[in-house]
């Protein structure tokens, strides 16, 4: 299947490891250019540099915290210097601490939000004017199965993401008339650094070793395995493409069947 995003161009954040890498390997392959950012530049600059080898794309590699609002906009200036234009937005960040209501201030919420919400909405904001002036454009939001259905002890994450996809799909049918897509994608259990931590951080408190917390998710989900982040990224790559262009405002889980809800 052509999925038609020969020479576009794909803005990712967090994209140095785990899903986000995943996400921009997958869009690469498919000949799209790159616009990588990440906070650690030595990680990301290999990221870039392995990308570029294996795919023949360009990619561009810029450091950045994007739960900085300057930070955001200095990411989309150095994709529109290089570029021109962004016409694929994946908007994806690392994970807040987890823990109970009680174990958080409000200087934590407020990180949470910044990490999480504003980070969304700043990129966004940033690339939403040319998306409309092409009157094309892809917006993808990396959430969490937990914006569907809350996981114990992820209190500042189930209720972010679950404020991410609310803006999403409001946003969606505002922008749909100028040909733009705006979808999220919901990723479970996947074999990445953070699933590892939250692991590790689940043991911690209950005293049960760091496999046994794997496991136990595993026996949770239908299809009894944790997921790869090859298997998220094709989902990306698919709602990114010119054969998408009727799907926006969906929040699609990747999953292996873990949401027990019927939508």
């Amino acid at each position: 299947m052509d999925l038609g995003l020969k020479g576009k161009v794909a803005l990712v954040s967090a994209s140095s490891k785990g899903l986000g890498r995943a996400v921009a390997e997958e869009l690469a392959a498919e000949g799209a250019h790159l616009v990588l950012c990440a906070r650690g530049m030595e990680t990301l600059e290999k990221t870039a540099a392995s990308i570029r080898k294996a795919t023949g794309a360009k990619v561009i590699a810029v450091a950045a915290d994007v739960s900085d609002s300057a930070a955001a906009a200095r990411v989309s200036k150095a994709a529109l210097d290089e570029f021109g234009r962004v016409d694929i937005l994946v908007t994806n960040s690392g994970g807040p601490p987890s823990g109970p209501f009680e174990s958080f201030t409000a200087e934590s919420w407020d990180a949470a939000t910044r990490l999480l919400l504003t980070s969304a909405v700043e990129l966004t904001r940033a690339v939403l004017p040319g998306m409309k002036e092409r009157k094309w454009g892809r917006i993808l939001n990396v959430t969490s199965i937990a914006a569907k259905q809350p996981i114990q002890g992820l209190m500042l994450s189930n209720s972010l993401r679950a404020a991410v996809i609310g803006f999403a799909r409001t946003l969606a049918n505002e922008v749909a008339p100028f040909g733009i897509t705006v979808n999220n994608l919901l990723p479970g259990f996947t074999r990445t650094d953070r699933v590892q931590e939250l692991a590790r951080a689940s043991a911690g408190k209950s005293g049960d070793s760091h496999q046994n917390i794997v496991s136990q998710w595993e026996k949770e989900i239908p299809m009894g395995r944790l997921g790869e982040p090859r298997e998220f990224a094709a989902l990306a790559a698919f709602l990114a493409s010119e054969r998408a262009s009727y799907i926006t405002g969906s929040s699609i889980a990747v999953d292996g069947g873990w949401i027990r809800s019927l939508l």
